[in-house]
């Protein structure tokens, strides 16, 4: 059932707020970790790397859960349930006198980080099948705006206490959640609703909706590889920043609000152009290909400034995820996009376990005192030979889609 367009707006406006939550605290939860561990850059990017896993593993865990109750229950209280909850999550890092009680803090933000699983299937209620790749990049917007604004609000926050972003963050997310008791209508038709089985809620067994079609489990092999990527960039960024220009806060913060500025240029404007002159096959290689070159020249990068203008150009390599989207959306019915979000999402964090762990080991051991080269993009070197992998497993199942469905 498709409800009316202003539906996206609400969607789009929850999205944003739970952004910019999260966009405030990335600049300093390196150094909150570093101060209450001890350990300098290298050693502490292993304890960072594990607390971000953490938090993908619990994704992985529970987003087949969400994705599933969304589909039994409807959209709306579950993603009002999350939010509610990552209210609790901020708090409880705000005030972490230990290690451990941040550990903590994200272990419960996994499991309630469900508003992207949910409102990727509420899209796909609302809006038709060729118009959904734009639809999705609504979610690359929000993301894009709250990545302009968060990280320079905890940029400056952060220069006055590692804690600040934290309590701004619980407030956003507050906000959130009242705006969308209020406003946040539900998408999905009773008629459209399936039942709860337990066998839905194996995270592993989600994995078998994407399996039903060949072209679309290889299509999931290389969001694999490239959401595994993304955690490269995403775990070593500040680490990277701080390390080898010596960036503060606030640096890593503007850098970041770039990163959200041209995401939200690139999603909202031109995939809306690109899209439809490429072609949503074509679309999808050339946003590998700018990935691949951004990743090497971060890697590469000898200057702190350098860092900009490769951001312009690895941000253009935002046209392939929601594209990617739209073509897997087309291939399922209304009653199981709520599932196969979940899946998607079940993959992703389970990159989210993986990549974190890797990315920070490979950093800190290129920097450490034992390394026989120092070598500080070396996630970055391996990010863009994962990235290469998934372009290869991307061409051969869009050829085979090609066989099998109108593009």
């Amino acid at each position: 059932m498709q409800k009316r367009p202003a539906s996206l707006v609400f969607i789009f406006i929850t999205l944003l707020i739970d952004v910019l939550g999260f966009g405030v605290i990335i600049p300093v939860l390196p150094r909150l970790v570093s101060s209450l561990t001890g350990h300098g850059p290298s050693a502490g990017a292993h304890v960072f790397g594990l607390l971000m896993a953490c938090f993908g593993l619990m994704q992985f865990l529970f987003s087949p859960l969400l994705g599933s109750l969304s589909d039994r229950y409807g959209r709306r209280p579950v993603l009002l349930l999350s939010l509610l909850f990552t209210v609790v999550d901020y708090v409880i890092q705000a005030l972490a006198p230990t290690i451990e009680w941040l550990f903590v803090g994200r272990i419960l933000a996994g499991i309630t980080g469900a508003s992207f699983t949910v409102a990727n299937a509420y899209i796909a209620d609302v809006t038709p099948p060729e118009k959904r790749a734009q639809s999705y990049g609504m979610i690359g917007a929000a993301f894009g705006i709250g990545f302009i604004l968060g990280p320079a609000a905890g940029g400056l926050l952060g220069a006055v206490s590692p804690r600040a972003p934290f309590w701004a963050a619980a407030g956003l997310s507050l906000l959130n959640c009242i705006y969308g008791a209020f406003v946040l209508p539900e998408s999905l038709a009773p008629e459209n609703r399936r039942a709860l089985s337990a066998g839905n809620l194996n995270p592993l067994r989600g994995f078998g909706i994407l399996a039903r079609f060949p072209w679309v489990l290889a299509m999931a092999a290389s969001i694999g590889l490239l959401s595994l990527a993304q955690q490269c960039l995403q775990s070593t960024w500040v680490l990277y920043t701080t390390y080898r220009y010596h960036w503060t806060p606030i640096d890593n913060g503007l850098s970041l609000a770039l990163i959200g500025l041209m995401t939200a240029i690139v999603q909202v404007g031109l995939i809306r152009v690109l899209v439809p002159k490429l072609g949503e096959r074509r679309a999808v290689l050339v946003g590998f290909l700018f990935n691949v070159v951004g990743y090497l020249g971060f890697a590469l990068a000898s200057k702190g400034w350098m860092m900009y203008p490769v951001l312009i150009v690895w941000c253009l390599s935002g046209i392939a995820g929601p594209t990617i989207q739209g073509l897997l959306s087309k291939q399922y019915e209304a009653n199981e996009q709520g599932a196969v979000q979940g899946a998607l999402a079940s993959l992703q964090s389970l990159t989210g376990v993986v990549g974190p762990i890797l990315a920070t080991w490979i950093f800190g051991y290129f920097t450490g005192p034992t390394t026989p080269k120092i070598i500080p993009g070396s996630p970055f070197f391996l990010g863009a030979v994962l990235i290469i992998g998934a372009g290869v497993l991307a061409r051969g199942a869009l050829r085979r889609q090609a066989t099998t469905a109108p593009a």
